[in-house]
């Protein structure tokens, strides 16, 4: 199934959510416009607005306060992008070129800091005090993975675990921060909580790595970024770190080499030393672990279409790692 089938039940939800992101990202500063609205027009999955949605309706809420927290989380989604292209001076993105590339970092930097602080504008509206504490300890986290992802860029000896965290801090807490948002806007109970943000958290990290697999495994044309990416930018991914750990020692000492120096020269060599030392099934097996921890999550919600997507969502990153 693909994804805008998958998340049919809530395209009307989407739609107007569609709506209250372009009547907030409205501002005076003609600069902020041009950038917030080339971002926003670039598209994505909208992953994380659906979360919101989606966990929101699969126990229980009305219309109102989940289209305003799913188009804050898509905010702070957007500003991470633009703040992340320019620490790693990526120029294409989604098959566009970067805002970065465009405008300049000065202004895609205070740009995403404008979205940051509308993002928290929004908050306040929803009147909720636990809407705000979420959302403040996800950014800090991802704040905190940032600053780890960079220390770690061009360090061959970051292991597993030190990966794994990068990830959770940076990608798996904002898919938590969703999926809790829109159990909050529900009246969940503490339980039902805490069993959606698990369910956002494993599906995150599942997310990311596939996302950190399809570097070495994807079409360009598909996905619009150059195949070893995060290889030219020294990101040690799980795919290198399984290959350096299991590789001889001539395939471990050209992935070393290439993550130091970020050679994307060598990345035909590095794509068959991944390929031979079974990085790929291997990523791809722990994503799919992480996305039946997710499934298992949703074990208490009531059966409905929008239980079903969630699932799907599962399943449909399982499909994208194949």
């Amino acid at each position: 199934m693909d994804l805008k089938a998958l998340l049919a039940p809530i395209a009307d939800d989407m739609t107007r959510v569609d709506a209250t992101i372009r009547a907030r990202l409205s501002s005076e500063v003609a600069l902020i416009n041009d950038i917030g609205g080339y971002i926003i027009a670039a598209g994505g999955k909208r992953l994380r607005p659906a979360l919101v949605l989606l966990s929101a309706r699969a126990l229980g809420a009305g219309d109102g306060e989940p289209e305003l927290l799913a188009a804050t989380i898509e905010f702070i989604h957007t500003a991470t992008l633009l703040h992340d292209d320019v620490v790693d001076e990526s120029g294409l993105r989604r098959g566009r070129k970067t805002a970065n590339a465009v405008w300049g970092n000065a202004g895609a930097v205070l740009s995403g800091d404008f979205l940051y602080s509308r993002a928290f504008q929004m908050m306040v509206d929803s009147g909720r005090m636990s809407v705000m504490r979420v959302m403040a300890d996800a950014t800090n986290a991802i704040a905190e993975g940032e600053v780890l992802q960079l220390m770690n860029c061009g360090d061959p000896d970051v292991s597993e675990d030190r990966y794994l965290r990068v990830i959770e801090l940076k990608t798996a807490r904002l898919f938590e921060a969703a999926t809790r948002l829109g159990a909050i806007s529900a009246g969940a109970d503490e339980r039902a909580l805490q069993r959606m943000g698990e369910y956002g958290h494993k599906l995150g990290l599942a997310f990311q790595l596939v996302d950190d697999l399809l570097d070495y495994t994807a079409d360009p044309t598909v996905s619009g970024k150059n195949l070893g990416t995060d290889l030219a930018e020294g990101k040690p991914t799980l795919p290198l770190i399984h290959a350096m750990r299991h590789g001889s020692a001539e395939q471990s000492a050209l992935v070393r080499d290439a993550i130091v120096n970020g050679r994307v020269e060598n990345l035909q060599s590095v794509l068959k030393t991944v390929e031979s030392t079974g990085a790929i099934p291997y990523t791809r097996a722990l994503a799919e672990r992480y996305c039946r921890e997710a499934e298992s999550a949703l074990s208490d919600v009531p059966d409905s279409p929008y239980k079903n997507a969630l699932i799907g969502l599962a399943r449909y990153n399982n499909g994208r790692a194949s």
